[in-house]
């Protein structure tokens, strides 16, 4: 998700105005609201009378966009969701078409920023990393209670870590004698398994960390299952705009735009990226990718990705 610490624009923010084109009297759903960032640039951008529908599953994310955005009144509406329940809540919410989505994939800077959430190693905290703390299996369940085999698996798979073997084993080795239950903890034992990397600039931990989150919010599942939801949901013309952080995220869009090119014209034929200004001022956005389409028609029913793997697209 982007940086939307209050000291920090959301990434890319110029480019998603640009891509959703807010204009009064239209009708927008930010489907991963986080702090309000996003939302807020659209509601200003479409003043008087635009509306935005803000979804996001961290309830304390959603206390952050209700602040920021009370100014806007009822132009704004707030809904606790994972995104890939897109269809459930607009449907709860007798939303109408939308003139434009967006999705903004990853974690917060906001929520990297709090030890208490467990995402980071960069200070002590639990291994939690659950976006929703109401529901689901922690970190901590996944690197105490997986199968060895499974671990690397998904440690390469999510976080494309090539000592991923090296990795789980330690991890399988030391919780033997006690439980991962702190970020630190993990972090010391992936150091310990994976060679130095000196000048690469990036801790050992990073990819292992980011495979354990993608896995344990299931966030490659949810993107193929609210890409669909997502283009149903716009007008003729409306945009969907998606912005990721990871290249299986990136690669998972690209895919199923392509597949889709009867229903979506395709406005990034390469995904646009941070300008070195904005990188400078925010290293996160370093690996922000933005891809947005448009829906053409309301011709067929959209295919899920898994659909459109089973006919062979790509």
């Amino acid at each position: 998700m982007a940086s939307d610490s209050p000291a920090h624009r959301p990434v890319l923010l110029t480019e998603v105005l640009e891509a959703l084109r807010p204009a009064p009297g239209g009708m927008y759903v930010d489907c991963t609201a986080g702090a309000g960032g996003h939302s807020e640039a659209v509601l200003d951008a479409s003043a008087p009378d635009g509306t935005v529908l803000g979804i996001d599953a961290d309830p304390s994310a959603l206390d952050l966009a209700a602040a920021c955005l009370r100014r806007f009144g009822e132009r704004v509406r707030l809904e606790q969701a994972n995104y890939r329940e897109l269809d459930v809540v607009l449907a709860r919410t007798h939303t109408p078409l939308a003139d434009g989505i967006l999705l903004d994939l990853g974690v917060s800077s906001m929520q990297l920023d709090q030890p208490a959430r467990g995402f980071s190693f960069q200070a002590d905290g639990p291994l939690d990393m659950r976006m929703d703390r109401s529901t689901g299996r922690t970190a901590a369940d996944v690197v105490n209670t997986l199968p060895e085999r499974e671990l690397a698996n998904l440690i390469f798979e999510f976080g494309e870590e090539r000592f991923s073997r090296r990795v789980a084993r330690e991890i399988v080795q030391r919780r033997v004698r006690a439980p991962f239950e702190t970020t630190s903890d993990l972090a010391r034992a992936i150091a310990a398994a994976v060679p130095g990397r000196p000048g690469w600039g990036i801790h050992p931990a990073t990819r292992t960390f980011q495979a354990l989150r993608i896995f344990v919010n299931d966030e490659l599942g949810g993107l193929e299952e609210v890409l669909p939801k997502a283009v149903a949901a716009l007008k003729p013309g409306g945009r969907l705009a998606v912005i990721s952080f990871h290249s299986l995220e990136d690669r998972i869009v690209k895919r199923f735009f392509l597949a889709n090119r009867e229903r979506l014209e395709i406005l990034t034929k390469k995904p646009l990226v941070a300008t070195e200004a904005e990188q400078r001022q925010n290293p996160r956005s370093r690996s922000a990718k933005l891809r947005v389409a448009a829906r053409l028609s309301d011709g067929a029913a959209v295919p899920t990705v898994k659909q459109l793997r089973t006919v062979g697209a790509s």
